[in-house]
């Protein structure tokens, strides 16, 4: 045990001195905080204004077009239409909508043409779309001899109104808030996982190629130096992990408190989101709150934190003996897809079936099988879980971390000193039974 913990504290000590790592720990919140401002910034910018000539045959559907901070809209329906397209190919105009004048709206519908240079968007489309359908559809309703208000006084607007079994009232998108909560925590697991356990597989290639490891292994275990460098790695991994948190919270907060500055691509709509927000949900703001205060936090908290060492250290075994059997980071490439397609796979569980279906056979499945519960049964957490579903699904993964490390030291043991040839899946095997 005192040799386990002597490379422990030397793979820790290695890494916290090593000026990329003290670099990357002060400069990495700087450039997310930094990033978030210029994003923050350019949101804030109005996009320039675009001007769309019109060219309405018919006069009827001109006037339906309103400017607004990005598309002004300008009649040239008297203009000659060569002149109007000549203008398009010089740039005067972004683009030129032609209605030209038929016999009927049903022949109308498809001889409607936009013209430009370049593509516009799809939402644009759809927008000139409605706005000629709603006038082309009214005066159809006329043309039938059918009253269009009273038309729209019939239609009906439905607001099911949610409630609990128990009596309480229910709310509108708690599962989306959901879902984001608890894919929050499982993304900084996935992002973890592999930020450092590359960490590891290259600190082990390095030893290896620098032949230090024969001289190590000649007074320690292949496993103990495994774990060694698993556990020495994670903690400076965390340390650096508080350390971006504190700094990036402290950077953000004076950002934002002193030069008035908002991060993220929001930043411009911020106070029409919150206006918005608050008329959707009226005085259902308090209820809202109530319900995430009623959310299991300490369970999700303390999950997060076990299945985070957990999932860590299962992966960070796969990384460490990929590390030994290779002599170099590009013949890894490819042991590197089959580790990380189960965090993949995780994610899309978590955001596709969970939030349908938290408890659904899918979700619980995944949840339990290790490679995928840290990040799947993260995002079902909040939903509600049973915690005896919670005991076994860490259990089964410490379970699964252990035997993996023993599988993974028999590699670790062969392969670190293997120099010159690439191994296949099919060595990798035979090493697991020596």
């Amino acid at each position: 045990m005192s040799k386990l913990v002597l490379i422990i504290k030397r793979e820790f000590i290695a890494k916290v001195r090593n000026k990329s790592f003290i670099v990357m720990t002060f400069l990495s919140p700087l450039l997310f905080v930094g990033i978030g401002v210029f994003v923050g910034y350019l949101s804030t910018m109005k996009a320039e204004l675009k001007t769309i000539a019109i060219h309405d045959k018919t006069g009827q559907f001109v006037n339906e077009f309103k400017s607004d901070e990005e598309y002004n809209y300008v009649d040239l329906s008297r203009v000659d239409l060569k002149v109007l397209k000549d203008s398009i190919i010089s740039e005067s105009y972004e683009g030129l909508l032609i209605i030209p004048k038929v016999e009927d709206n049903s022949k109308l519908q498809k001889a409607i043409q936009f013209v430009s240079n370049d593509s516009p968007s799809v939402s644009f489309i759809d927008k000139l779309e409605d706005i000629i359908s709603k006038k082309i559809t009214a005066e159809n309703f006329q043309k039938a001899g059918l009253d269009t208000l009273k038309i729209n006084n019939a239609k009906a607007t439905v607001a099911i109104n949610l409630e609990k079994a128990s009596g309480e009232e229910a709310l509108k998108g708690l599962n989306e808030i959901k879902i984001i909560i608890g894919g929050a925590f499982g993304y900084l697991i996935m992002m973890f996982i592999i930020l450092y356990g590359n960490m590891v597989m290259r600190s082990v290639i390095e030893e290896k190629t620098s032949r230090i490891i024969e001289v190590i292994i000649s007074s320690v275990k292949p496993f103990q130096l495994m774990m060694g460098k698993i556990i020495g790695t994670s903690l400076a991994g965390i340390l650096q992990f508080l350390i971006w948190v504190i700094l990036g919270l402290s950077a953000m907060f004076i950002v934002s408190s002193m030069f008035g500055v908002h991060m993220g691509a929001s930043a411009g709509a911020q106070a029409q989101a919150m206006q918005t927000a608050q008329q959707a949900a009226g005085s259902n703001i308090g209820m809202y709150i109530k319900e995430l205060w009623n959310l299991p936090i300490a369970t999700i908290l303390i999950s997060f934190i076990i299945y985070f060492i957990g999932g860590y250290f299962l992966y960070s075994s796969f990384y460490a003996s990929i590390g030994a059997a290779v002599d170099n980071e590009t013949d890894s490439q490819q042991f590197l897809l089959p580790i990380i397609m189960p965090l993949i796979l995780g994610v899309y569980i978590g955001f596709f079936t969970v939030m349908n279906d938290p408890n659904g056979t899918v979700a619980t499945v995944f949840s339990m099988i290790p490679l995928t519960s840290p990040i799947v049964m993260m995002m079902r957490i909040p939903f509600g879980v049973p915690m005896w579903q919670i005991i076994v699904s860490m259990v089964i993964l410490f379970s699964t971390f252990l035997g993996v490390v023993w599988f993974a030291a028999k590699i670790y043991r062969v392969g670190i000193l293997m120099y010159g040839k690439k191994p296949t899946w099919k060595e990798l095997i035979k090493w697991m039974k020596y």
